[in-house]
Parts: C-alpha cells; sequence; structure tokens
C-alpha cells in the first residue's frame, strides 16, 4: 500500500507543476499576441510601442518611444515556470519582475524581484507594470516608478494598435 501513496503523491505533484507551468505559458502567449506597432499616448504627448518576438519566440522585446531622448526596452521571457521581464530603464537600473495572469485571462501583473545596477543617485525605479489585454486591437499599460520606497509616478497608457 505504502508504494501507491507515493505514486499518488507523485502524480498530485506533477498535477500542480503543470498547471502552473500552463498558466506561464499562457500568460506569455498572451504577450506574444501583442506582437506589431502600438499608438498611444502619455500625458498628452504621443507614445509608440512595439513588440517583437525574437529568439525563436523564447524573448519579447517591448520598446517604447516618446516625444523624449530615451526609450526604454523591456524584455520578457520564461524562467522555468516564471514569466518574468526586464526593464531597460531610462534611470540607468534593470528592474526584474514577475508576472502572473488573473483568472480572467486578460490582465498580467508584474512584481518586483530585484534591480540590478542600482544607485540611490538614480533616484528611483520600476516596481510594478500591469499589462490588460482588452482586444486584439487595444491594450493598456500601467507602470509605476518608485522613488524613495514610495510610488512617484504611475504611467497609464492607452495603446491601439497601429494600422
Amino acid at each position: 500500500m505504502k508504494p501507491l501513496h507515493l505514486i499518488l503523491a507523485a502524480l498530485l505533484c506533477t498535477s500542480a507543476t503543470v498547471v502552473a507551468q500552463s498558466d506561464t505559458q499562457k500568460s506569455f502567449d498572451k504577450l506574444k499576441a501583442l506582437q506589431g506597432s502600438w499608438n498611444g499616448s502619455f500625458e498628452g504627448k504621443p507614445m509608440q510601442a512595439t513588440l517583437r518576438v525574437t529568439s525563436r519566440g523564447n524573448a519579447i522585446v517591448h520598446e517604447m518611444k516618446g516625444e523624449g531622448p530615451d526609450d526604454p526596452i523591456t524584455m520578457f521571457y520564461l524562467d522555468g515556470d516564471q514569466l518574468l521581464l526586464t526593464h531597460y530603464c531610462d534611470a540607468g537600473n534593470r528592474p526584474r519582475m514577475a508576472g502572473k495572469i488573473s483568472p480572467d485571462g486578460k490582465t498580467i501583473e508584474f512584481d518586483l524581484l530585484d534591480v540590478a545596477n542600482y544607485s540611490s543617485a538614480q533616484h528611483g525605479h520600476m516596481q510594478h507594470a500591469v499589462f490588460t489585454l482588452i482586444d486584439e486591437n487595444h491594450h493598456t499599460e500601467e507602470w509605476t516608478f518608485m522613488m524613495e520606497g514610495k510610488p512617484a509616478m504611475k504611467a497609464h497608457l492607452d495603446f491601439q494598435r497601429a494600422k
């Protein structure tokens, strides 16, 4: 009887892992569906975002362009059973965040894991990001920038797929 308990325990552990991996893969696939060019605005100024699947489908490049001189780049990728992003910030640091998809599959929320190349002279870092997939031609992004342990800026971007 003891071997049967071990087999059932192993099957339960395997089933939980498969579910987590499928949710992670589902999140990544949802982001892949955003591939293309997007137009939007931030504080009344035009913004563009480009998402491109690269590295044989193993990474997504997200590049934002606005009127300023800086164009932050974010990379999305799977690491085991986690969906991660690394944001190459115009502040000079690289926050890394882990994402989770909402039960309805429409929102992917990223929370901070750590920040590489951070110094107090940079005055802050990105802390949080939320991608809401409205339909195939419309999504929103919300990015939260932290300074001195407090949210200093919350950028809400409403994007339409470029024609």
